[in-house]
């Protein structure tokens, strides 16, 4: 997997992680919950990102291993690879909205049905 620091420097990779975390993630959320959506486009943009959330984590995992292990060994140049790496991120995406329709929200139907009393 790519890395900060190449193969002599580790270091530089967990200082990078290190500060996404304590640093960057936290930025992030604190500047998503405290935003006001103005406008209906962006609203249902942010609500299709919201939906697709979970499905796109568990889709994009093993996608992203199965790319790299076909880039890796071929060596290929970024301007060979950035054309396919933009259809595989649409691929995800495709992929996680068809889990969260065929799956995740007939899961949770079938949840919220179970559990009302």
């Amino acid at each position: 997997m790519p890395r900060l620091g190449g193969k002599n420097h580790y270091w530089l990779n967990g200082l990078y992680e290190a500060l996404c975390v304590i640093v960057v993630f936290p930025l992030i959320v604190a500047l998503g919950a405290g935003g006001k959506l103005s406008g209906n486009l962006f609203s249902k943009g942010c609500d299709f990102m919201g939906k697709i959330s979970y499905p796109l984590y568990i889709v994009h995992y093993p996608v992203i291993y199965l790319y790299w292990n076909w880039v890796t060994p071929r060596h290929l140049p970024w301007t060979s690879v950035w054309p396919s790496t933009i259809l595989i991120a649409a691929f995800c995406v495709m992929m996680a909205y068809a889990c969260l329709k065929l799956y995740d929200e007939s899961v949770r139907a079938w949840l919220k049905k179970k559990v009302e009393i």
